[in-house]
């Protein structure tokens, strides 16, 4: 993925600060991507070199906010249509998955134990953010939440039968 086009897409929804573009990656796109202030705030400035963001506003402590121009709605067309994606993906989780059984049975659970725990907090989260989409009135990013709701109970379920496997 590309973070270029991933901040392109934040801000055809919506002008934002650099904190604000990170919260929004943490609360929408953090299953398919991470990024740091120390990677979107370079970003941005490469962004606004290539005229596809603009500053829109400036506030307390320097803080810009930044909207997408039209060559960047251009760009970021452009890039979801013509532009094949990378399919590949880093997923230490998976690798975590794919190595489980070289542990011993009793590690094996506390590795599950806590991804069953994570991916429970994560399907809570993504339900309060459902509930917050649907009572304001919908989102942009809401097809990926319901995307999320409906993988979550699979992977837990997944995760559920390995450990019930354990049990024998």
């Amino acid at each position: 993925m590309s973070l270029r086009h991933a901040v392109l897409g934040l801000l055809a929804s919506h002008p934002a600060t650099g904190y604000e573009l990170t919260q929004k990656f943490d609360s929408s796109l953090s299953h398919a991507w991470h990024a740091s202030h120390s990677q979107i705030y370079p970003e941005l400035g490469r962004l606004a070199e290539s005229g596809f963001v603009e500053v829109v506003g400036e506030g307390a402590r320097g803080s810009r906010t930044f909207a997408i121009t039209d060559g960047g709605r251009a760009e970021l067309s452009r890039w979801m249509v013509e532009v094949e994606p990378t399919r590949t993906v880093r997923n230490e989780t998976a690798v975590r998955w794919f190595l489980l059984f070289l542990l011993p049975p009793e590690e094996q659970r506390v590795v599950l134990e806590r991804e069953l725990a994570h991916t429970a907090a994560e399907e809570a989260m993504l339900r309060e953010l459902d509930t917050v989409i649907v009572e304001g009135g919908g989102s942009p990013f809401h097809p990926t939440v319901t995307l999320g709701l409906r993988t979550l109970p699979v992977m837990r379920a997944w995760l559920q039968e390995q450990l019930d496997a354990l049990d024998g």
